[in-house]
Protein backbone atom coordinates (compact mmCIF):
# COMPACT_ATOMS: atom_id res chain seq x y z
CA UNK A 1 0.00 0.00 0.00
CA UNK A 2 2.54 2.69 1.07
CA UNK A 3 6.37 0.79 0.59
CA UNK A 4 6.55 -0.41 4.11
CA UNK A 5 5.39 -2.31 7.25
CA UNK A 6 2.39 -1.93 9.07
CA UNK A 7 2.52 -1.93 13.30
CA UNK A 8 -0.84 -3.60 14.90
CA UNK A 9 -1.62 -3.90 18.25
CA UNK A 10 -4.95 -5.05 19.52
CA UNK A 11 -6.32 -5.28 14.99
CA UNK A 12 -5.57 -1.28 15.07
CA UNK A 13 -2.98 0.18 12.90
CA UNK A 14 -0.93 2.47 14.91
CA UNK A 15 2.21 2.96 13.24
CA UNK A 16 3.89 2.12 10.34
CA UNK A 17 7.78 2.24 9.34
CA UNK A 18 8.55 3.67 5.53
CA UNK A 19 11.54 4.99 4.21
CA UNK A 20 13.71 3.42 7.29
CA UNK A 21 10.99 6.10 9.76
CA UNK A 22 9.36 5.19 12.32
CA UNK A 23 5.78 6.65 12.06
CA UNK A 24 2.75 6.79 14.62
CA UNK A 25 -0.84 7.31 14.33
CA UNK A 26 -2.21 10.56 15.31
CA UNK A 27 -5.88 12.13 15.04
CA UNK A 28 -7.20 15.69 15.48
CA UNK A 29 -7.40 15.41 19.82
CA UNK A 30 -4.24 14.23 19.50
CA UNK A 31 -2.05 16.05 16.62
CA UNK A 32 -0.93 19.23 18.74
CA UNK A 33 0.98 17.29 21.13
CA UNK A 34 2.59 15.83 17.37
CA UNK A 35 3.17 19.37 16.46
CA UNK A 36 4.57 21.33 20.02
CA UNK A 37 6.85 18.14 20.22
CA UNK A 38 8.24 19.24 16.50
CA UNK A 39 7.76 15.73 14.93
CA UNK A 40 6.85 15.57 11.22
CA UNK A 41 3.87 13.55 9.44
CA UNK A 42 4.37 10.77 6.58
CA UNK A 43 3.86 12.12 3.21
CA UNK A 44 3.85 10.22 -0.17
CA UNK A 45 3.60 11.22 -3.99
CA UNK A 46 0.07 10.73 -4.62
CA UNK A 47 -0.30 11.20 -8.64
CA UNK A 48 1.57 14.01 -8.65
CA UNK A 49 0.57 15.54 -5.37
CA UNK A 50 1.96 15.22 -1.65
CA UNK A 51 -0.72 13.53 0.38
CA UNK A 52 -0.51 14.14 4.43
CA UNK A 53 -1.25 10.55 6.30
CA UNK A 54 -2.41 10.91 10.07
CA UNK A 55 1.04 9.34 11.16
CA UNK A 56 4.03 11.42 12.42
CA UNK A 57 7.42 10.52 13.29
CA UNK A 58 7.72 10.39 17.55
CA UNK A 59 10.01 13.06 18.85
CA UNK A 60 14.14 11.71 18.12
CA UNK A 61 15.28 10.93 21.97
CA UNK A 62 11.75 8.56 22.48
CA UNK A 63 13.46 6.75 19.82
CA UNK A 64 16.29 5.50 22.10
CA UNK A 65 14.45 5.28 24.92
CA UNK A 66 11.72 2.86 25.77
CA UNK A 67 10.59 5.22 28.94
CA UNK A 68 10.35 7.91 26.27
CA UNK A 69 8.57 6.32 23.66
CA UNK A 70 5.53 4.96 25.86
CA UNK A 71 3.61 7.91 26.29
CA UNK A 72 3.64 8.70 22.14
CA UNK A 73 2.51 4.27 21.71
CA UNK A 74 0.03 5.23 23.80
CA UNK A 75 -1.33 8.37 21.92
CA UNK A 76 -1.14 6.30 18.77
CA UNK A 77 -3.25 3.43 20.17
CA UNK A 78 -5.67 5.88 21.60
CA UNK A 79 -6.04 7.62 18.20
CA UNK A 80 -6.11 4.33 16.65
CA UNK A 81 -9.16 2.68 18.90
CA UNK A 82 -10.83 6.22 17.80
CA UNK A 83 -10.33 5.78 14.44
CA UNK A 84 -11.74 2.47 14.86
CA UNK A 85 -15.21 3.60 16.80
CA UNK A 86 -15.17 6.23 14.26
CA UNK A 87 -15.29 3.94 11.46
CA UNK A 88 -17.79 1.21 13.17
CA UNK A 89 -20.55 4.07 14.22
CA UNK A 90 -20.51 5.10 10.25
CA UNK A 91 -20.92 1.46 8.96
CA UNK A 92 -24.45 1.23 8.21
CA UNK A 93 -26.08 -1.95 10.06
CA UNK A 94 -26.09 -5.51 8.18
CA UNK A 95 -29.81 -5.84 6.54
CA UNK A 96 -31.23 -9.51 6.95
CA UNK A 97 -32.78 -10.78 4.31
CA UNK A 98 -36.50 -10.43 4.10
CA UNK A 99 -38.24 -13.63 5.78
CA UNK A 100 -40.10 -16.09 3.00
CA UNK A 101 -43.58 -16.19 3.41
CA UNK A 102 -44.89 -19.62 4.37
CA UNK A 103 -46.75 -21.73 1.39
Amino acid sequence: MFGGHGIYLDGVMIGLIAYERLYLKTDEQSLPRWREAGCEPFVYDGKGKPVTMSYWTPPQEAMESPALMQPWARLALEAAVRARSAKAARKPPARRPAARKAK
